[in-house]
């Protein structure tokens, strides 16, 4: 009689550890048969007084096997459930047929915009990127260049130099890109050099202390004033439209020679207009020369043999002029309400 009450519980054990549960309510019905009020395993309970005494232990640590057992899977499997049910709820909360939450995305800065634009215009016809370092010595940002050495760009009030090397400086141009070219590659050379460049200036509503320029130089034998004109015509026509005009202005850079400025026809078509061009119509958008031979020798070319121009313009300056910016600080404040106006802009 004692080894069917045994048997009986082992097989109860069997059947705990052998249920498949799949869902809550399977479970639910799990904790009612082995665990509940009127569990299988309470009438067995009741059978301990009929055993006999040498084996009452043995059988009482069955039924707490059996009782442990059933009780640890209902644990497991109620977190494991649990876990489910709340991840397909979240699932099912979601709306597939309801919009999508829009998802905002950044746009590109004025600068980088005028910049891509510039750089597209002048590949067209050959010119290729070059780059170089910020942090310059006098060779490169001054000497090379021809400015002379009294020169007032080379002061402390025009000029960021650095405090534990005052040999080296803030570059305040991006000539200094055109040096090391020139000392590094054989002519013909045609690039353009975009990049920041820094200078003492007081912020205002037209200056900065730090802007960005894009220069042009072009080497090669025979290389002319009238190539130069014409690739600042071909520039003009593909910024500005074709019907666009310049001139240029006599006027005076310690690197090039004869040395010019460049203005486009801006035209007077509003109060806009009038104010940014002084009521003349023309606009100033850069300044450009022939390479003077001091710098090519310089550089050790030959200027007997070669020829060149250079050209170069604040690419803020274009920026503004393309979107009607008046104040110059607002390209370096990264307001993102101002930003959010060139969205879609590439």
């Amino acid at each position: 009689m004692a080894d069917q009450k045994f048997n009986q519980v082992q097989e109860i054990i069997s059947e705990i550890s052998a249920e498949i549960i799949s869902n809550l309510q399977e479970l639910e019905a799990f904790k009612i048969k082995y665990l509940g009020s009127k569990n299988v395993l309470k009438p067995l309970f009741g059978e301990i007084k009929n055993i006999s005494n040498e084996r009452k232990k043995e059988f009482g640590n069955l039924l707490n096997q059996a009782k442990n057992t059933a009780e640890e899977k209902f644990n497991e499997l109620q977190e494991l459930l649990s876990k489910s049910s709340k991840a397909s709820a979240k699932v099912d909360a979601i709306d597939m047929s309801a919009p999508g939450e829009p998802f905002p995305i950044g746009a590109r800065h004025p600068v980088s915009i005028t910049m891509n634009r510039i750089i597209q215009i002048f590949s067209k016809i050959g010119f290729t990127i070059a780059t170089n370092r910020e942090i310059e010595d006098e060779w490169h940002n001054f000497t090379a260049l021809n400015t002379p050495d009294d020169h007032p760009a080379r002061d402390m009030t025009d000029t960021y130099y650095l405090m534990n090397d005052p040999a080296r400086m803030l570059r305040s141009q991006t000539s200094t890109v055109q040096i090391h070219v020139l000392e590094s590659q054989a002519p013909p050379i045609r690039i353009i050099s975009p990049g920041r460049v820094y200078r003492n200036e007081t912020i205002s509503a037209r200056s900065h202390c730090q802007f960005h320029q894009i220069e042009g130089l072009y080497i090669d034998k025979k290389v002319s004033f009238a190539d130069l004109k014409q690739t600042l015509l071909y520039y003009a026509k593909e910024m500005y439209g074709q019907d666009a005009r310049i001139r240029l202005r006599p006027s005076y850079f310690p690197f090039t020679e004869p040395s010019a400025e460049v203005d486009v026809y801006w035209g007077l078509n509003n109060e806009h207009d009038h104010r940014i061009t002084k009521g003349t119509g023309w606009l100033e958008i850069m300044g450009c020369g022939m390479v003077d031979p001091k710098v090519l020798e310089n550089c050790g070319i030959d200027p007997e043999e070669y020829s060149g121009f250079a050209f170069g313009m604040g690419i803020e300056r274009q920026a503004m002029l393309t979107y009607k910016i008046t104040d110059i600080r607002m390209l370096f404040e990264n307001d993102v309400r101002f930003l959010k106006q060139f969205s879609g802009n590439i």
